[in-house]
């Protein structure tokens, strides 16, 4: 009777630690789930099928831009850039880059409203909003290979992601503004020490060989004929600090910058306030509600009083201030109807 006694009380300890063992790797499980980190798909593991091609080609679009899509792209009937930039050239490592304005993540939030273009946009509007102001030329045709090309590369860098989900690393970073106008003099210099080796002294940028250029930039060029033009994304002052804080000169990234603050502001002021193409129709961005436009879009019409000058290159928060006090001013009328 002892030896069975026994028995049984190590067959309950052996099921009890069973029970244990087994909740401890459900609840295992379960905090495996909920520390899950996404990470950016592979590329490579894709295989060599028709979707694959597809992706690839997109990436192949982003990074060769202007072989494909360029003035000087071997096939005239797909020359829808204006200059012979490349989208990673905004968009680094092909739009993977933390703070580098990366593209993945990107599609479940569309379709999604634009202030600028007063309307809901899709995927391929926000692709060809980029073709006509960064690339500065024309849309690309919605069914054509290259926009379902960059679509689905697009799309795949948002594998595993839901709409609202949001992953680390979007945008260019934020740096503390100024309390000044940016300077561009000042920025000159900083050029001069971080920038011209790369871009020039003429921000004309080093291009693979000048008598093909359809080979695009080995460095782009910042301003110029052949730059983004003024309705840009980089051509507002912000964004362009922003990105040259997280990522230049070669070499930087968001932890380890190698321009301070004011460098950063000053030398983004210099380019800014050089020459570049100019985009047609900026007057209607943004038009069914100037309360709506960022503060330092460097072109009017805008909603308060204050110079196009400081709307260029600051400071910012007096606008900021005056377009809180607008939208209240225009929101009080409401509040009291209600």
């Amino acid at each position: 009777m002892t030896i069975v006694r026994i028995g049984l009380a190590a067959l309950t300890g052996i099921c009890a630690l069973v029970v244990i063992a087994a909740s401890a790797l459900e609840k295992g499980q379960e905090n495996c789930q909920e520390n899950q980190v996404w990470t950016i798909p592979d590329i490579d593991a894709l295989p060599d099928d028709t979707h694959g091609r597809l992706v690839r080609h997109g990436r192949d679009l982003i990074l060769m831009t202007y072989a494909f899509l360029g003035p000087h792209a071997v096939d005239r009937d797909t020359r829808f850039a204006g200059n012979n930039l490349a989208c990673s050239n905004c968009h680094l490592e092909a739009g993977t880059k933390k703070f580098g304005l990366p593209i993945y993540g990107l599609s479940p939030d569309f379709p999604r409203y634009s202030a600028r273009m007063r309307a809901e946009i899709s995927i391929e509007d926000r692709v060809n909003s980029c073709m006509t102001r960064s690339m500065n030329g024309r849309p690309l045709p919605l069914q054509s290979p290259e926009m379902q090309a960059l679509k689905a590369y697009i799309n795949f860098l948002s594998t595993g992601l839901t709409p609202g989900e949001q992953v680390p690393g979007h945008g260019a970073g934020t740096i503390p503004e100024l309390d000044r106008a940016a300077d561009p003099k000042h920025g000159k210099l900083v050029y001069a020490r971080a920038c011209l080796d790369c871009h020039n002294t003429n921000g004309s940028g080093i291009a693979r060989s000048p008598q093909a250029m359809s080979l695009g930039y080995a460095v782009p060029p910042l301003w110029g004929d052949d730059s983004f033009n003024d309705g840009s994304g980089m051509a507002r002052l912000i964004t362009l600090t922003d990105f040259l804080h997280s990522n230049m000169p070669h070499g930087a990234d968001y932890r380890n910058p190698m321009l301070t603050r004011e460098e950063a502001w000053d030398v983004a002021a210099y380019v800014e306030s050089q020459a570049r193409p100019h985009k047609s129709g900026l007057e209607s961005d943004f038009s069914s509600d100037l309360l709506d436009k960022p503060v330092d879009t460097g072109y009017g019409p805008y909603a308060d009083t204050f110079p196009e000058s400081q709307h260029k290159y600051g400071p910012f928060q007096p606008i900021r201030a005056e377009i809180e006090r607008l939208k209240g001013a225009r929101d009080k009328p409401q509040d009291k109807a209600r």
